[in-house]
């Protein structure tokens, strides 16, 4: 693969063959499905971006809006508009009017991958994007990385060691700028049906942000 040359999110962005030939078979299958690398949602200044994986299959590639559509949404939407960063409780198209508030979300591969799972190779292709997204943070905001790598797609896009910052549901670190990084367990469905992540461990993450956050 060849590195991407403009930093700037492309929704015609083909740099990993795979999974650009991949959204090719998926559009043949689902015509009405966005099937093209998904933008990432919300405010333009946040103080808060959460960082997933990558699009679901029936959700963010479906609808083309992060965590919009299927089951790992639903947490995840409910949890910010109870801490007001969002101006409803539920996310069910990129049309249904609801808004993020000082808040944004993107994921580390910008493209669904087959079975869900992206290739290492394509998760550094695609971290020039996120690292651009987070160049234009303002100071002392807020990003939540859903699970591991999302947080190891952070660290590399800041050009932090991985080993000086290890993942775990509930840390918080530190990062050089006055931004913070906290983690949490991924809200997918299996990790919530099997109890690994629960509501009141996921609103606890959201309540620590919410009351470190400058302003508030």
């Amino acid at each position: 693969m060849d590195a991407i040359t403009n930093s700037c999110f492309s929704g015609g962005c083909r740099q990993c063959s795979r999974l650009a030939e991949f959204l090719d078979q998926v559009r043949g299958s689902h015509p009405d499905y966005f099937a093209r690398p998904v933008p990432p949602f919300g405010a333009d200044d946040p103080r808060l971006l959460i960082v997933g994986l990558a699009p679901g299959m029936h959700g963010a590639n479906r609808t083309g809006r992060p965590f919009t559509g299927d089951f790992a949404g639903i947490l995840l939407y409910r949890t910010l508009h109870k801490y007001g960063f969002a101006s409803a409780p539920e996310s069910v198209s990129a049309a249904d009017g609801l808004e993020l508030i000082d808040c944004r979300i993107t994921n580390a591969v910008k493209c669904l991958p087959p079975q869900n799972k992206p290739e290492p190779a394509e998760i550094r292709q695609c971290n020039a994007y996120l690292a651009n997204e987070i160049a234009g943070l303002g100071d002392g905001v807020a990003i939540l990385a859903l699970g591991t790598i999302a947080h190891q797609s952070v660290l590399r896009a800041l050009g932090l060691k991985l080993k000086d910052f290890p993942f775990g549901h509930g840390a918080v670190h530190a990062l050089p700028g006055g931004a913070s990084l906290y983690d949490s367990y991924h809200c997918s469905r299996y990790n919530t049906q099997t109890k690994r992540l629960t509501v009141e461990m996921f609103e606890a993450v959201f309540a620590q942000i919410r009351h470190n956050l400058p302003g508030r």
